[in-house]
């Protein structure tokens, strides 16, 4: 039974769709709002990008995107955000996943695009970096790619197999690396000499 006093999910979706409705085109600027704190709400983002609430998957693609779109983080704490109330939500790993990979090549060099699990599409560069982290008991990698407001999308096992196909080695700091490059960054995933282990 739900506590009492615990937000509900439906004003929420009332308040964000009352906010959709006057005709602001783009994300919803969360980073100005800073309403009270309005307890957590049974919601959570599974590993592989599923959204939960009361422990039921969200079926519908557009109340995620709509969820997704109000999406603030604070430190390790992840929030709905509304201009009047802000409710934790929990999240396994990153909120998003990276499901796709378009490569385009241009006269200033590579450009990674990656399209998320909500449909944004994120040009991989200095303002959304790559990052790479280990996996534990695996010893492989996990890849990330910031989306925005210090969001992460986790980069699918088959986009990662993607982007050791397009890695190269560079000299960073005097040794030699393994990475991608994309808008002239070169996000570096491991030694070089480590590469066979990168999969």
């Amino acid at each position: 039974m739900a506590k009492e006093g615990r937000p509900r999910l439906g004003s929420i979706t009332d308040a964000l769709t009352q906010a959709a409705g006057t005709g602001a085109k783009g994300l919803p600027p969360v980073e100005r709002w800073d309403p009270p704190f309005c307890g957590d709400l049974d919601m959570r983002i599974a590993a592989d990008g599923t959204w939960f609430y009361l422990k039921t998957p969200i079926g519908r693609p557009a109340l995620v995107k709509l969820f997704a779109s109000v999406l603030k983080r604070e430190g390790d704490k992840y929030f709905l955000v509304t201009p009047v109330e802000k409710c934790g939500i929990a999240v396994d790993d990153a909120p998003f996943l990276a499901v796709e990979l378009q490569v385009q090549q241009t006269s200033a060099g590579r450009v990674l695009h990656f399209r998320t699990n909500v449909d944004d599409w994120v040009a991989c560069g200095p303002e959304h970096p790559l990052r790479f982290e280990p996996e534990a008991g695996t010893g492989g990698l996990k890849p990330y790619l910031h989306v925005r407001r210090d969001l992460w999308a986790k980069v699918t096992r088959a986009l990662f197999f993607d982007l050791v196909e397009l890695g190269e080695e560079r000299e960073v700091d005097g040794k030699a690396m393994f990475g991608v490059a994309s808008m002239g960054v070169f996000f570096a995933m491991a030694p070089a000499d480590q590469v066979r282990d990168l999969a």
